[in-house]
């Protein structure tokens, strides 16, 4: 049975099979979609809702509902993902959790755009993000199952294909419905039709993996039930033996620049998170987008990323990785303030475009210094220190975005936010992340390969 599990994403020389990885990724691709129109059209649901615009505090309410997906990801995410480690059934250990999952996922997004009332809406965007953090995990562990260790660097980059494609079908899903409908649609019932369309899409993806996948009958005896929870119970009290910062083997100044380095990771988490989530709310309000080419416009951002990913880690390697993240900070904090100065419609495509390849210099490069402070023996315990935080800068900074937005509308003769100033927020936390960043001393070595680098990455984001 593990035989047929590894081998399905495996030829029968050994190297990756490419159409069965590719099947594997629709569960994926499931995932994105609804993420991308989530993040993109739920920020403008929620400031129209009628109930949040009579708030003073509206800003600071549409960040505190839109971190409710990193809370439960950090929450639930792990757990879902140990408990479908666990799990055995004639369909498997983690198909299960799609088969419920999606489809409550899928018919729960359609009714955000629609309901009016906000007691309800907050309802449905609660359950429906519990539901989404409880079939991540089991999701993205399909590849791992059904591949070999050798090649699953491989098979990541066709599962991160298959992501790709949902991202692209969540961002043209607006320009799409626009071409479908007929002229003179209102933005509304476009919004509506975007979001029966990722649900659409999703349940697709669902019936691609339940019936061209089909993850093997994992069902075990009694007696293996019983050995299994007898391992799960050691793993466990190994895991609680886990020791803090202080209680490690680092020298003071390994420590001075571990903590400098994760508060410098908080504040650029901070900065792309607010522009990722407040974008298409700016671009509607302050520029006169539509709401399709708002997310199109974003997109480009994160697009931008994975295009500076390689020649990021390149120079990383030849003039050290400390030197390479301040350049992107710098090129970054720079690129947006020019923008926010001088309000030059050409260069915002410029500082999307190019800030987006620069953040790639500090993402790509700050997981592998982290990791080389705590050295080869400590790789899992440095690795929760890095996703802690980046995951609290995600729940923390739209928060803060929000009220920062509340702060602008006080203060304005007008009554109105100034969405402008998400563009001075990110370059401030871009600065304070230099400020940190000049004080972090260590983790310039290569004692980590970059393969073990790549498979933290793949596990942790995806």
């Amino acid at each position: 049975m593990e035989e047929t599990k590894r081998l399905y994403c495996e030829k029968a020389n050994g190297k990756l099979h490419y159409g069965h990885t590719a099947l594997t990724g629709f569960g994926f691709m499931a995932v994105q979609i609804a993420w991308i129109i989530y993040n993109a059209y739920v920020p403008l649901i929620l400031k129209e809702n009628p109930v949040i615009q009579t708030l003073a505090w509206a800003g600071t309410a549409v960040g505190i509902i839109m971190v409710i997906d990193n809370i439960f990801g950090v929450v639930f995410q792990p757990l879902f993902g140990r408990i479908s480690d666990r799990t055995h059934t004639r369909f498997g250990k983690r198909t299960p959790f799609l088969m419920y999952g999606i489809p409550l996922c899928a018919l729960l997004f359609i009714f955000i755009p629609r309901i009016q009332m906000l007691g309800i809406l907050m309802l449905d965007i609660i359950v429906f993000n519990f539901i989404m953090s409880t079939w991540r995990s089991p999701v993205v562990a399909l590849m791992p199952d059904f591949t070999p260790s050798a090649i699953r660097g491989e098979g990541n980059a066709v599962i991160n294909i298959m992501g790709g494609i949902g991202v692209v079908l969540g961002t043209v899903s607006g320009k799409i419905i626009t071409a479908i409908m007929p002229d003179g649609t209102s933005e509304a019932a476009i919004r509506n039709n975007v979001f029966i369309f990722g649900s659409c899409i999703m349940v697709l993806c669902l019936l691609v993996v339940v019936f061209l996948v089909r993850e093997p009958d994992n069902r075990i005896t009694k007696a293996e039930a019983a050995e299994l929870a007898a391992e799960y119970e050691k793993s466990k009290a190994k895991a609680d033996g886990k020791t803090g910062i202080k209680q490690m083997n680092l020298t003071k100044g390994e420590k001075k620049s571990l903590i400098f380095m994760l508060i410098a990771l908080f504040f650029n988490s901070n900065a792309t998170d607010s522009i990722q989530t407040y974008f298409t709310t700016f671009a509607k309000y302050e520029l006169g987008f539509t709401e399709a080419n708002a997310s199109l416009v974003i997109t480009l951002f994160a697009a931008s990323t994975v295009i500076g990913a390689i020649p990021a880690g390149k120079l990383g390697q030849k003039f050290g990785r400390k030197k390479t993240i301040m350049a992107g900070w710098i090129g970054a904090l720079a690129l947006f303030l020019v923008y926010f100065a001088t309000k030059f419609m050409p260069l915002l495509y410029v500082a999307i475009v190019c800030g987006g390849i620069l953040i790639a210099f500090v993402t790509i490069n700050t997981l592998p210094l982290v990791l080389e402070i705590g050295g080869v023996e400590r790789v899992g315990t440095f690795t929760g220190y890095y996703y802690t935080a980046t995951f609290s800068a995600s729940i923390v900074g739209p928060v803060l975005v929000g009220g920062m937005f509340d702060l602008t509308k006080a203060l304005s003769s007008s009554g109105e936010i100034n969405y402008w100033s998400l563009f001075f927020y990110a370059p401030v936390c871009f600065a304070l992340a230099l400020v940190c960043m000049s004080q972090v001393k260590h983790g310039e070595t290569q004692t980590i390969s970059e393969e073990m680098i790549a498979e933290i990455r793949d596990e942790n984001e995806d």
